[in-house]
């Protein structure tokens, strides 16, 4: 049954702290929106950048809020227009959030209940210490990937990683196997995220993300963006390590827009996003025949060469079908993305680019027939809820032990070498589309759509999980 908190009086009142970044914000905004449809008040803390960015994608008045739904900022510690901007915030996150976090805590209108925070956000457990609140930590990864972050000072104690030297990364010691983290029998080291690729112990994005499971470690309640049916072995691990662990996922299929009418309206968040979407390209797949088109979008975050960006052109547009293509003002590192006039005339004739656009409704559109995807896990949800296959191209983090997942466990997925060709990617789209294994990925793909629908529907993993969520945070004491 759901659960409605109805005494405004009594309404717990819950802080958000997302990672600044495109999808932690847009997955935290759904879960806040959740928890407000079942009575919870939100203060959504963004950082004052991303804060501008929401303002100038969904208008001057896209984040009014309403009642019991307010946004705030802290300052992103560095200067806007920082090169390197997102790994400068990053580092700036160990070191410069706490304090302006703490002052604005204590400046709220009304008391705080809990602080919901993303788990790479680690000063959010110091700052409930000080503020003597409990607090949860959101991973809006994979129940796989963050069980990969989790174990990290196991193996640390086992001499695993940081790597001894650079011959590490040519001389097979990545496909070493690891048997000891539980759920995840069979993994290599390779399968593992990103962060463990570094020889040096003073790597800023390894020692972030080890200051992240310090933190995360002290947290008794944990939230990850998946549902049960899909990670069963390493949710049922997790349960065993943490007295309170919710799988709540895909937020997109619980946060049905039917259910939740009045909040639409009312919270015009213009698809959660920190770039203005183009509607042209929904536009131009209404053209197109069924699972005709590939989608590609490389995220948020992930940079390429312009050497990679062509190969990957060319590969699209050798493969005779028709391909839509978000590529980023910022896409390719160091330069604009550009064409020679040769393959400019076969993207005008197979393709369609945008700079961005609303990924859920462009999966979800009839002709789209498979996703070329940096496998961040964001996407890679939106994909299995559209029941989309994919060609998987990861390139760091936990992008990596996604596409394990999805080319090994789930059968959803073909994997792109990173040093990418265009042969292969030609050869790859052709199979995709038109391939008999390109029809077996659909079909699978297909199948984990159905287990979605159930997860989410009436009594399902994901819908049980969500009222216990809300059920639970309704029973912290009151200040």
């Amino acid at each position: 049954m759901e659960t409605v908190l109805v005494n405004a009086e009594t309404k717990p009142h819950v802080v958000f702290v997302p990672y600044p970044a495109q999808s932690h914000i847009k997955c935290m905004l759904k879960l806040a929106r959740l928890l407000h449809h079942k009575g919870v008040h939100i203060t959504f803390v963004n950082t004052e950048v991303n804060h501008k960015q929401l303002l100038n994608s969904g208008g001057p008045n896209s984040l009014d809020g309403e009642p019991g739904f307010q946004f705030k900022t802290i300052p992103d510690g560095v200067p806007e227009g920082t090169p390197n901007f997102m790994y400068a915030v990053t580092a700036s996150i160990l070191v410069n959030f706490l304090d302006p976090f703490l002052d604005l805590m204590r400046r709220l209108e009304s008391p705080l209940t809990c602080i919901l925070a993303d788990g790479i956000m680690p000063f959010t457990v110091e700052a409930a210490e000080k503020l003597k609140v409990p607090i949860m930590h959101f991973w809006t990864f994979a129940a796989c990937a963050f069980m990969g972050y989790y174990q990290a000072p196991v193996l640390i104690e086992k001499g695993l990683i940081p790597f001894k030297d650079e011959s590490c990364f040519t001389n097979g010691y990545l496909d070493t196997v690891i048997d000891s983290i539980p759920g995840l029998e069979g993994f290599r080291l390779k399968d593992l995220p990103g962060f463990i690729r570094t020889t040096n112990p003073n790597d800023e994005t390894y020692n972030f993300c080890i200051e992240c499971i310090k933190a995360t470690r002290k947290v008794s309640n944990i939230i990850i963006h998946t549902f049960e049916e899909l990670e069963s072995n390493v949710i049922k691990a997790f349960k065993s390590m943490i007295p309170h662990v919710y799988t709540i996922g895909p937020l997109e299929l619980l946060l049905n827009p039917t259910k939740l009418e009045d909040e639409t309206k009312k919270l015009d968040i213009k698809g959660y996003s920190l770039w203005k979407e183009e509607d042209g390209c929904l536009k131009w797949l209404q053209s197109k025949e069924p699972h005709s088109v590939v989608y590609v979008n490389f995220g948020s975050l992930i940079s390429v060469s312009l050497e990679q960006l062509l190969e990957f052109g060319w590969g699209l547009a050798n493969s005779n079908h028709y391909f839509l293509w978000v590529i980023r003002p910022d896409l390719v590192i160091g330069e604009s993305a550009s064409f020679p006039r040769e393959l400019q005339e076969l993207i005008n004739e197979r393709g369609f680019i945008a700079s961005w656009c609303s990924q859920e409704e462009v999966l979800k559109h009839p002709s789209i027939g498979g996703f070329l995807t940096h496998c961040g896990w964001g996407s890679t949800i939106e994909s299995l809820t559209a029941g989309v296959p994919m060609l998987c191209w990861p390139f760091l983090w936990d992008q990596l032990t996604n596409c394990r997942q999805m080319c090994m466990e789930w059968g959803v997925g073909l994997e792109i070498d990173h040093n990418v060709s265009r042969d292969e990617v030609e050869r790859l789209t052709k199979e995709l589309i038109g391939g008999d294994k390109g029809k077996r990925i659909r079909s699978k793909a297909l199948e984990w759509k159905k287990k979605i629908e159930i997860a989410t529907g009436p009594n399902g993993s994901s819908s049980l999980n969500i009222d216990k969520l809300a059920n639970d945070i309704n029973m912290f004491p009151r200040k």
